[in-house]
């Protein structure tokens, strides 16, 4: 009842993911039924295409799923907040209520699915569209219903294990730090020290806490760890004010570019140049494909931390120096979905580049799984950004209280936008092109 409730009085774009994850399970679903329904259909078929095309239903599934995470991550509703833990909502219970939101979801999208595909074949009201999908669906064929609801209840549970995963309590066996020798016990004495100890805390204005580590984080993502703090009369005095240590640069960039080499390699020994190249050696494609997308996905947060440093080049301003810093502090947060969509973008290019001089087509079901695929990790990406803007909310409240214009918030995040997309931008084309040069384009 409380995942209902939560799910019925979410903000209208959180209602917005979790319609597009419905969307995307019912596409995914679909796109498995229609794969089963060509193995009705073709009875005759080798075993091994049957397969082949059930593998690459693997793919969809995969994007759906994370997508589904992402969501589920970049929820307000279900995130540990203080004082939900006296209300028995505590880390382990929200992440029970982030599963059953995404099975609510994956659940929808699959009953969808299951509706057009029963329409399609004509078991509902008749063959529509002059019965263009009957050979393609097993139209007139039983349809066996446990093999249909076991393939209906892959993407609901595939993401619900995998959001269970992800957002499993990582602390909970961490033992509790017990209360402080001589003011932390009962009493009147106990809790005089308390308040003692708090009033000790206090700034010195008066203000909470919490607003005053909101200004350092704010003061170090500017101007970086180790400036120093203003004091009580507004002036910065000379010691820094114990910042955390910087972040280090992702360590996959090397690694990233190597396997994306070797992925580019295999694709050019094994793809052959005709126009079906997936039916005359699908291993070596996929192969190859694969290791391309590993190595955008691993070379993807040291370029984007690479592009956070030159952001601050050549005597930065405050603009720049915002901009910079918080690329780099969120480039293994927004790096790998955004190498995702470079794999992505650049794979459906190769594959779709073999048929632009018009022999041949791709089918409706590849072309499905190809739009499937680049919408759910390009909203994978939009959401992550969503995420972390989430995660910066402190520190954009006390950057505002510290004098920054909301002008100036804007054109930073501008900046991130056109900095990142001049990078990857070029990048994406240039393993496009690579990629299907060996298909003979």
């Amino acid at each position: 009842m409380l995942a209902l409730r939560l799910t019925r009085l979410a903000h209208p774009a959180v209602q917005l993911r979790r319609l597009l994850v419905a969307t995307a399970a019912a596409g995914t679903g679909f796109l498995l039924l229609g794969t089963f329904g060509y193995a009705l259909g073709h009875p005759d078929a080798p075993a091994a295409s049957l397969l082949l095309r059930l593998a690459w239903c693997a793919v969809p599934l995969a994007a759906t799923v994370h997508f589904a995470v992402a969501v589920a991550r970049a929820d307000p509703g279900t995130r540990p907040r203080p004082g939900l833990s006296a209300l028995g909502l505590g880390p382990a219970r929200l992440m029970a209520i982030s599963v059953l939101t995404t099975a609510l979801s994956c659940a929808l999208g699959s009953a969808v699915a299951l509706l057009l595909f029963l329409h399609l074949r004509g078991d509902l009201t008749g063959l529509p569209f002059d019965g263009a999908a009957a050979r393609l669906l097993a139209a007139g064929r039983p349809l066996p219903v446990p093999a249909t609801l076991t393939l209906l209840a892959v993407v609901p549970a595939t993401a619900c294990a995998a959001t269970a995963l992800a957002l499993r309590p990582r602390d909970a066996h961490r033992p509790h730090p017990g209360p402080a020798p001589g003011y932390g016990g009962s009493g009147a004495y106990g809790r005089f020290g308390a308040r003692l100890r708090l009033r000790e805390r206090a700034p010195a204005d008066g203000a909470a806490g919490a607003p005053a580590d909101g200004a350092r984080q704010a003061l170090d993502t500017v101007a970086g760890p180790g400036a120093a703090a203003p004091d009580a009369d507004g002036d910065r005095t000379g010691a820094p004010a114990g910042p955390p240590p910087p972040r280090e640069a992702p360590r996959g960039l090397p690694w990233g570019i190597a396997v994306l080499a070797a992925g580019l390699a295999v694709e050019s020994y094994t793809g052959p140049a005709t126009a079906a190249p997936l039916r005359e050696n699908p291993a070596g494609a996929l192969a190859g494909w694969a290791l391309t997308a590993a190595g955008l996905i691993l070379a993807a947060p040291g370029l984007t931390h690479l592009c956070g440093r030159l952001l601050q080049a050549v005597r930065p301003g405050a603009l720049r120096l915002l901009a910079g810093r918080v690329l780099m502090a969120e480039a293994t947060r927004i790096g790998r979905p955004l190498g995702l969509v470079c794999a992505v973008v650049s794979g459906a290019y190769a594959m779709t580049a073999p048929y632009d001089g018009g022999a041949s087509s791709p089918g409706p079901l590849t072309g499905l799984g190809i739009l499937l695929v680049t919408g759910c990790t390009v909203a994978t990406l939009l959401t992550t950004a969503v995420e972390a803007r989430q995660s910066r909310t402190d520190t954009t409240a006390a950057l505002v209280r510290l004098g920054a214009r909301a002008r100036v918030l804007r054109a930073a995040a501008a900046l991130r936008a056109g900095a990142l997309l001049a990078l990857f931008g070029p990048l994406t084309l240039a393993v496009a092109r690579l990629a299907a040069l060996p298909l003979g384009h």
